[in-house]
């Protein structure tokens, strides 16, 4: 057996995954629990607690620390009575791959729930759970969670996909896009441009204001919150990386 082939079987295993799961969790903590925060604006959560359950929405790449949003909420004091962390149900749409898999360990350990499925720019749509994951991420939000999911779709990076308005339309609930970035990192040359958050940081969540998208939307419509969804992501990100890096 060839090593790609064996690295590949051994990925796969249920007992690597836990412990590569459990080892990123473990680590994203110590990035927790080192780190400042600053919020940006001051009464972001007080928006997130009017609006909830709503669709919390970053940039792929920039998602491996999302869980940092319901850990944060723990952390503040004010209005402690009203926030009731612990009653708080965030759900993440998490890919069918094997690295999917170590994702969702990894989320599970760090409070945060698992819908398998993901999005697609073609005819994968179906073939990766998209049509289940979308009924899914629903009834969720029926039930009162809250749900996570990266706005472009997999190899299309920075473009929004349709699904998030549609989302919004069909359940009613508004869209929060969100950028949590560490001043701390390092930045991967891959398709999504992924992170490495580094411990010892100043950790920056912003968020900028509710997308309403209405059940009725024309196709004219739902495109234009496309391009706002994936305008305001854009500017979040770059508000946020000014912050962490102390140039605003």
């Amino acid at each position: 057996m060839g090593k790609r082939k064996m690295l590949k079987k051994l990925s796969r295993h249920p007992v690597f995954q836990q412990f590569v799961g459990s080892s990123i969790a473990a680590y994203l903590r110590l990035v927790h629990l080192t780190s400042r925060y600053t919020i940006d604006p001051p009464d972001l959560y007080e928006d997130f607690f009017r609006d909830k359950p709503f669709i919390f929405t970053m940039w792929h790449g920039e998602h491996y620390i999302s869980p940092f949003v319901k850990m944060m909420w723990k952390r503040k004091k004010q209005n402690a009575h009203e926030y009731k962390p612990d009653a708080i149900v965030v759900e993440a749409l998490i890919s069918r791959h094997r690295d999917g898999e170590i994702n969702a360990i990894a989320a599970s350990k760090l409070g945060i729930g698992s819908i398998r499925g993901s999005g697609a720019h073609d005819q994968g749509f179906r073939r990766k759970g998209g049509v289940p994951a979308f009924r899914e991420m629903l009834a969720r939000l029926e039930a009162g969670s809250i749900v996570a999911l990266t706005a472009d779709v997999p190899k299309v990076s920075r473009v929004a996909g349709q699904g998030i308005v549609r989302l919004a339309a069909h359940s009613g609930r508004a869209i929060y896009p969100v950028a949590i970035v560490t001043s701390r990192r390092r930045h991967m040359n891959n398709w999504d441009r992924s992170v490495i958050n580094l411990p010892f940081s100043r950790i920056v969540i912003a968020g900028r204001p509710a997308i309403w998208v209405d059940r009725d939307s024309d196709e004219e419509t739902l495109e234009e919150k496309r391009l706002l969804v994936q305008s305001e992501l854009n500017a979040v990100t770059e508000r946020a990386y000014a912050l962490a890096d102390g140039k605003q």
